[in-house]
């Protein structure tokens, strides 16, 4: 069976429109896992929030089984 190769895609409208197929043919061998998670920390940010905010982080990373501290980024991350 041939696989499809990943088009490029150049915006959100066409990632979205992409992923609303069967996949299952695509050949995803030549990707690529981005993992921030893995790379070094190596700047620092520091911010003022309320403290029921960072409870709620606090348990929806317990929940999660995950230091908050990573919730955090990966909410950085989903935004940028």
């Amino acid at each position: 069976m041939n696989k499809r190769s990943v088009p490029k895609l150049t915006n959100d409208e066409q990632a979205e429109a992409f992923l609303d197929q069967d996949l299952s043919d695509l050949d995803f061998s030549t990707f690529k896992p981005l993992d921030w998670e893995r790379m070094p920390k190596t700047a620092r940010i520091n911010l003022r929030v309320p403290e029921g905010l960072v409870e709620a982080l606090k348990a929806k990373a317990k929940a999660r089984g995950v230091p908050y501290q990573r919730l955090v980024r990966e909410a950085i991350e989903k935004a940028v």
